[in-house]
């Protein structure tokens, strides 16, 4: 079942590891076949070294193995919340790397501080509010996607691909899994660079100004996007 999926969230994986932004079992990348609503993701537990797409498992979004012989990664009602919520998106990426949980576990935005994360990101990385014991209690993964939809709900997921689960770490996404990757790695280096510029600067640096942030953004994203090769 939908093996050209299961090949791509594979790979999107395994990239993961390659770019040193997951150790061991930590993280795991989804996709989303809209047409048939069906979501392909890493399967819970199984060490990136050993993964095969025959490992990769396939869920609907109300949470139900419909293909693989593994269980699916523990945090699949997250990513099947976020794609219920986002329509725009077909592919989610959640790490524990090591810049963005910090900033996570500081319960802190990463502000947009200069044009390498306005390249990427329309504004600052947000982080969510704490969950509260009763959600935790009841259904923490699907309360973990509420939070992020919550704190998206004056937010465009396309020009904010990335947040941080306060406590947790970061979730990101994209158009498909690839992409939902390549903005988890992106992430990562610009919570880099924003703790160091908290280190060298002190602790509320000045953020980059919107005219430049606005510039940056709309020069890869924007309609008349005029960055790279035609």
């Amino acid at each position: 079942m939908l093996p050209d999926l299961r090949d791509a969230v594979l790979e999107a994986n395994l990239e993961l590891n390659r770019r040193g932004v997951v150790l061991y079992t930590w993280g795991n990348v989804s996709a989303l076949d809209r047409d048939s609503g069906l979501m392909v993701i890493k399967p819970s537990g199984v060490s990136y070294d050993e993964m095969t797409a025959e490992d990769m498992v396939v869920v609907n979004l109300e949470n139900e193995v419909v293909w693989g012989r593994n269980k699916p990664s523990s945090d699949t009602r997250t990513h099947t919340a976020l794609y219920r919520a986002f329509p725009q998106i077909g592919g989610v990426a959640h790490t524990h790397s090591t810049h963005a949980v910090a900033w996570a576990q500081a319960r802190r935005a990463i502000p947009c501080l200069g044009t390498t994360q306005a390249d990427y990101c329309a504004g600052e990385v947000p982080c969510t509010a704490p969950l509260p014991p009763e959600e935790v209690a009841r259904d923490y993964e699907t309360a973990t996607g509420d939070a992020i939809i919550r704190r998206f709900q004056r937010l465009d997921p396309v020009a904010v691909p990335m947040v941080l689960v306060a406590g947790h770490g970061p979730f990101t996404w994209g158009k498909d899994a690839g992409e939902a990757v390549y903005n988890a790695v992106v992430l990562e280096e610009a919570a880099k660079m924003a703790t160091l510029t908290v280190t060298v600067a002190g602790p509320s640096p000045e953020p980059l100004e919107d005219y430049v942030l606005d510039y940056h953004y709309q020069r890869k994203h924007g309609k008349n996007a005029w960055y790279g090769q035609k």
